[in-house]
């Protein structure tokens, strides 16, 4: 959504000099609520317009969003003052512990968050933010691989499709994001998503280089999504809510969890530091977490809801497609990104070294 625009009226003199006699005439509560506005940093395509249409109405405000395509440019953006710019931000589960060791959220105010209460339990207690203190949980989903299969071919459901030259299919994207990627290499290579160890970095890197002499290039998941809808690749990295959206529009496409394992993740709402209108911030966090706006968040995104309450007034085709809702026994396979304190160095130069080359 675009950011809405101040509106200029232009006033006859004889009215004008009575309205500078007479304030009042303006309409005191519309002019207070033309200057309430809460300024929301998020995801592209990740909230549902109506359900900010919504928000408007009922608190008289205007929702201006800025919008990212990766966690790096979100959390940089934050570093340089947007914890005192946004009311609301959308940090994903691996940054929001160097959110709060660099003092960019703020604690919530639970007393106005009466919807917590409808949360999924298996997010209640986070190991990113145990107690809630600084997020509420938002969408959740997994990372893996949008194909396109020839007639009558089946894809296997493995990395390999990329970092095999005699398993790919066709032209890929990688996607342009440095924990994501580094994760499917180590997966593939049989190491923890989040390895520490400068063996596993290097080989990973190596998997990577060779990849990238192969690929169409890089691009963000809703980038991958777009061109595997176009035709321009037959396979890309993304999402599982970018996936869900792709094979609804072309049936013809699947997501693949690849076996070699793949992140799991959890995104969440936080108020930053200085956010300039806290208030409305914790009413925008409380309006998200009613059961029925989290249902409609779902719906549009195609990502899974850590809204418990939101499960009746989801479609149950959602509820059963893997895409969204995996089965059980593709967790054991999962992992979460973990913030890797000092050791993510070895990522941003691992990274560095892959883009250079």
């Amino acid at each position: 959504m675009k950011p809405h625009g101040l509106s200029l009226v232009r006033v006859h003199p004889v009215f004008g000099a009575l309205l500078l006699l007479c304030p009042f005439l303006l309409g005191a509560g519309e002019s207070a609520a033309a200057r309430r506005e809460l300024r929301l940093f998020i995801w592209s395509e990740y909230i549902d317009p109506a359900v900010v249409s919504d928000f408007e109405r009922q608190y008289q405000c205007r929702v201006i969003m800025d919008l990212y395509e990766d966690t790096e440019s979100m959390l940089a953006r934050m570093l340089s003052g947007g914890d005192k710019l946004y009311d609301v931000v959308v940090p994903s589960d691996n940054v929001v512990p160097v959110m709060i060791r660099r003092g960019l959220l703020a604690p919530l105010r639970h007393e106005s968050l009466t919807n917590l209460v409808h949360l999924d339990p298996q997010f209640r207690r986070p190991a990113h933010d145990p107690e809630l203190r600084y997020t509420v949980p938002y969408l959740w989903g997994t990372m893996g691989l949008l194909a396109r299969p020839r007639p009558g071919q089946s894809l296997p459901d493995t990395w390999g499709l990329l970092f095999d030259p005699a398993l790919q299919p066709g032209p890929f994207v990688l996607i342009d994001s440095a924990r994501d990627l580094f994760a499917a290499a180590l997966r593939y290579q049989g190491a923890s998503l989040n390895s520490t160890n400068a063996a596993d970095l290097r080989r990973a890197r190596d998997l990577l280089l060779e990849a990238k002499k192969r690929a169409v290039g890089f691009d963000g998941s809703v980038g991958g999504m777009n061109k595997v809808l176009s035709r321009a690749v037959r396979v890309a990295i993304v999402y599982s809510g970018e996936a869900a959206r792709a094979m609804q529009m072309d049936t013809n496409l699947v997501y693949l969890l690849p076996r070699e394992g793949s992140v799991l993740w959890v995104d969440s709402l936080a108020i930053p530091a200085r956010a300039p209108h806290r208030e409305l911030a914790e009413q925008f966090l409380n309006f998200v977490l009613d059961p029925r706006n989290a249902a409609r968040i779902a719906r549009f995104t195609r990502f899974a809801s850590s809204n418990q309450g939101a499960r009746p007034f989801l479609d149950p085709a959602d509820l059963h497609n893997p895409a969204i809702y995996p089965p059980q026994e593709a967790f054991a396979r999962l992992e979460y990104l973990r913030d890797l304190g000092p050791a993510l160095r070895l990522y941003d130069e691992a990274w560095t070294q892959l883009k250079a080359r």
